[in-house]
């Protein structure tokens, strides 16, 4: 594979606090234009592994072959309410190239009639749709995604989960997204990591008619072996 194919590349990472070791010798590959799930129990190193991959913790072993700098949307948005929404897109950016690529980028989030608005003046979809438009106006490698619509009402998650899968195969980053959610997994991946113990400890390919349709058997079947992986049954749930 050429190397301009692969969105980041991971190699033995180790992540230890104290005593403990959160991960131990993971490896994983993601390419460009790759959507990848992670799911797993809360503990198990999800998050720990996002933010060691976008640069934000340090790691005790193993290598990481990506950018410096992916883009990341995290469960809060995380805007600067001082700044209007088409500085927040463009932050870091000079006004003259930013404003017209923060332009362009709220257009494609469906924002493109309120880049002089304010971020308290949004709905919670809205100022993810605004984090959104802000990861991906440098087109980025490599985008990373900490449950970014845990925090949404259901109908608002369902259009969020479309939209990210609409720019995603316009933009063609490598992605990786966390999440407990496995209908969203099912949905969104093309393939579906469970992690445990610090480690990925299984792999799933998510089928197109998988992806696209929840009753379609490939989705039903997936779903059902996802479950099992985390310990929870499907007539469980129905029963709940």
């Amino acid at each position: 594979m050429n190397a301009a194919d692969i969105a980041v590349d991971v190699h033995g990472l180790r992540r230890r606090y104290g005593e403990r070791t959160v991960i131990d010798g993971l490896d994983l590959r993601i390419r460009r234009g790759e959507f990848v799930v992670l799911l797993g129990e809360s503990g198990c190193g999800k998050t720990t592994l996002l933010r060691a991959l976008a640069g934000l913790d340090a790691v005790d072993g193993g290598r990481i072959d990506g950018p410096r700098q992916p883009a990341v949307v995290f469960q809060e948005h995380r805007l600067l309410p001082w700044d209007s929404l088409w500085r927040n897109v463009a932050l870091g950016l000079d006004d003259a190239t930013g404003r017209p690529l923060a332009e362009a980028a709220l257009a494609e989030v469906g924002l493109g009639d309120r880049l002089d608005d304010w971020p308290r003046n949004l709905s919670g979809g809205q100022a993810q749709r605004v984090a959104l438009a802000r990861a991906l106006v440098r087109e980025p490698r490599l985008l990373l995604l900490d449950e970014p619509f845990a925090a949404l009402d259901a109908l608002t998650r369902i259009r969020m989960q479309g939209l990210v899968k609409q720019l995603v195969a316009r933009h063609r980053p490598g992605v990786l997204l966390v999440t407990h959610d496995v209908d969203e997994a099912v949905a969104l991946g093309d393939r579906v990591l469970v992690m445990r113990a610090g480690a990925i400890a299984s792999e799933y390919a998510v089928s197109p008619e998988a992806g696209t349709h929840r009753a379609h058997p490939d989705a039903v079947a997936l779903r059902e072996r996802l479950l099992g992986e985390l310990g929870v049954e499907s007539h469980a749930l129905a029963a709940a």
